[in-house]
């Protein structure tokens, strides 16, 4: 019997060797392959990613079952044996100070020590403390199973899916030559792209000379009408030199893009205040503004922030921790493919 992956693979390979046919036909138009493909790559890549994680989960996982095995076998024991000699025995029991210590943390898990029910909620705890010593105890003892063993991963990541997302001339902080550029559409008056702020300052911090942040607006009208004036009058910083000191002052300030508002950020980022009226009241950047508006939704984004890393989509105000994760795979790539030197 065939399995479901072979009929669908069988399936496109006949499709492949098939004459090229429309999917579909709109007043004698036909939509093809090709175009259904591309409308859809980002979702599809998303798809891919998530299978090699749990293929990925599902190697580490079956590589302990067999370190654990082996080692059974070469010390003549059952796998409960030798979880009993190298983990539960070595497992100290949970101390009252230990228990003290954990309330004193967590003091809505405890409760009051004269409550009924503090004996409960006191043993409670001491099982879960207990559990995690079980925990890091299998973990240390399978950790160092896998440092004494020869262990070959073969699976590789697919390749991410990549938006073509130019940075051009646009304001950006960090070396023009870093292998990884972040392209971000943010809303200067949304509050989930005010708390990436910090989290970027810290990508970049991390990443001094590895990382090039890009900004980019895409205002949301509805929810916040003010914020497009704020964006134009952040490009009239930029024609001072000045936008990323005007943007770290809206980020900081008031969710509003008054006259008596933008006066006074101008003047905390240093602005020349009779040309950076000038340049906000003519309206001289609303159709840039625009531009990058449209250009976010042709996108596909829908909120706000959103980030492209080397072109890999990356939604809303994520913690460095994910940051991290996909530019230390691009500075992975960007190192494996980096032609080597003159022997």
């Amino acid at each position: 019997m065939m399995t479901a992956a072979a009929v669908l693979g069988a399936s496109w390979i006949a499709s492949a060797q098939a004459p090229a046919a429309p999917l579909a036909e709109v007043n004698g138009r036909a939509i093809g392959a090709a175009e259904v493909d591309k409308a859809i790559a980002q979702p599809l890549s998303r798809l891919e990613e998530q299978i090699y994680a749990l293929r990925r989960q599902a190697v580490e996982r079956l590589i302990n079952e067999h370190l654990l095995v082996d080692a059974a076998k070469a010390r003549n024991l059952t796998l409960p044996a030798l979880l009993d000699a190298e983990v539960t025995s070595k497992i100290t029991m949970v101390k009252e100070t230990e228990i003290e210590a954990f309330c004193a943390a967590n003091p809505g898990q405890c409760g009051a020590n004269d409550a009924p029910d503090a004996a409960a909620r006191r043993g409670a705890v001491r099982d879960q403390l207990q559990r995690q010593k079980l925990a890091s105890g299998n973990a240390a003892f399978i950790e160092r199973l896998r440092t004494e063993a020869k262990i070959a991963i073969h699976l590789t990541p697919p390749e991410p899916f990549r938006a073509d997302v130019p940075p051009g001339v646009l304001p950006a902080r960090g070396p023009a030559t870093a292998p990884v550029t972040i392209v971000e559409f943010s809303d200067f008056h949304c509050p989930f792209c005010r708390r990436a702020q910090a989290t970027l300052k810290q990508v970049l911090a991390k990443y001094p000379t590895g990382v090039r942040l890009v900004y980019r607006d895409i205002p949301l009208d509805r929810l916040h009408p003010e914020a497009r004036k704020a964006a134009e009058a952040a490009r009239c910083a930029n024609d001072q030199g000045k936008f990323w000191e005007f943007h770290d002052q809206v980020y900081a300030g008031p969710t509003d893009a008054s006259a008596a508002t933008l006066k006074a950020l101008a003047e905390q980022a240093g602005l020349d205040q009779a040309r950076f009226d000038q340049c906000v009241a003519g309206g001289a950047h609303k159709s840039s503004v625009q531009a990058d508006a449209e250009y976010g939704r042709s996108l596909g984004i829908t909120g706000t922030p959103s980030f492209f890393i080397n072109g890999r989509f990356l939604d809303g105000a994520q913690p460095l921790e994910v940051f991290a994760r996909i530019i230390d795979d691009e500075l992975d790539r960007a190192k494996r493919t980096k032609p080597s030197g003159p022997k």
